[in-house]
């Protein structure tokens, strides 16, 4: 690699993968449209001589052709998020999700790109009947976000297979860590319970809290993606988790506060453990950081937090609604 795109580069996600390769030497172009990622989240590198920022929103083609000229590695992690407004906006997922996913693979076709990674999620496994779940479980996705992030990595691999191009997919589990999103409707468990802290207030625990998720760490995540642009694989799918799943009860106790409880969601697994056997083997990539040292970084920037919104009981009841409503 010597010239990279990362699509979604100001986000939380994409400004750690950002960090990471100009750290590592590469030319990098970080294109956002600016709407949940920030240009704040790239401010050590802003000025660096080997970062372009560009603002450009990947559902418009026509601003997207003039920066992929001698780009030879595509990082394609652009995207909506979030289940409740998919449920009620799902054209704007298609448009985003699937269409803008195209957009992005016409133009490192069409200017030569030598390899794509396409950013999945672990959410197209739905409710799955084996964990740790490996690449091979059955896809079920239960809400629009899951379903066009799948059909944006089925046109990510179909394109790999029809026009020759290397595509590497990895699904990330729940990723962690410095610069989590605060924004959207309710849905990101960091950003809820780190502002709850800062405020004062009670951890809102969905369920029981016995439920569990594989955390991983951002720094793990940017590291999986470096390494497979760098190897000879191609058309591949890999899961990227953290090797291990831990409770919703049990982050609250690292978080130490008070807790309260809500309603079970219908739509969510009790279990995400990425089985990484097959991403160990042939990429020789592994986690690093333990979840208990990735929880205290987060408490040491928590201030980061202080402008998010602080959940409430009511709040979050209001916010779910056509969750449960479509989902139930």
């Amino acid at each position: 690699m010597k010239k990279a795109l990362v699509t979604g580069g100001w986000g939380f996600i994409g400004s750690h993968l950002v960090e990471r390769l100009i750290r590592d030497g590469l030319e990098v172009i970080a294109l956002d449209n600016g709407v949940t990622g920030k240009i704040s989240n790239l401010a050590e590198f802003q000025h660096h001589p080997n970062l372009t920022l560009v603002e450009a929103d990947i559902r418009k083609p026509e601003t997207l052709k003039n920066y992929f000229a001698n780009v030879d590695t595509v990082f394609h992690l652009a995207a909506m998020a979030d289940i409740v407004p998919s449920i009620e906006n799902p054209t704007l997922y298609y448009e985003t999700n699937v269409l803008g996913t195209l957009h992005v693979l016409e133009q490192a076709r069409i200017h030569g790109a030598k390899k794509i990674l396409y950013t999945a999620s672990s959410s197209c496994y739905g409710f799955p009947d084996q964990t740790p779940t490996p690449e091979t479980a059955s896809i079920n996705s239960q809400y629009p976000y899951a379903l066009t992030k799948y059909l944006g990595e089925t046109t990510a691999l179909h394109w790999g297979k029809v026009y020759k191009m290397d595509v590497v997919s990895l699904r990330l589990f729940n990723v962690f860590g410095p610069r989590h999103r605060t924004t959207g409707t309710y849905g990101a468990v960091f950003g809820v319970f780190l502002a709850q802290k800062l405020a004062g207030k009670p951890f809102t625990i969905v369920g029981d809290g016995t439920q569990t998720r594989d955390f991983t760490y951002v720094t793990d995540v940017a590291d999986a993606f470096v390494t497979a642009a760098r190897s000879n694989i191609r058309n591949e799918i890999f899961n990227v988790g953290s090797g291990a799943s831990y409770s919703i009860n049990y982050l609250t106790e690292l978080l130490d506060g008070e807790r309260v409880f809500l309603p079970k969601r219908p739509g969510e697994p009790d279990c995400t453990f990425a089985d990484i056997t097959k991403i160990k083997k042939f990429l020789n990539w592994q986690p690093r950081v333990r979840f208990e040292k990735g929880v205290q970084e987060m408490l040491k920037n928590i201030e980061l937090w202080s402008d998010a919104p602080v959940w409430t009981q009511d709040s979050i009841k209001d916010a779910t609604k056509s969750w449960f409503r479509h989902l139930s």
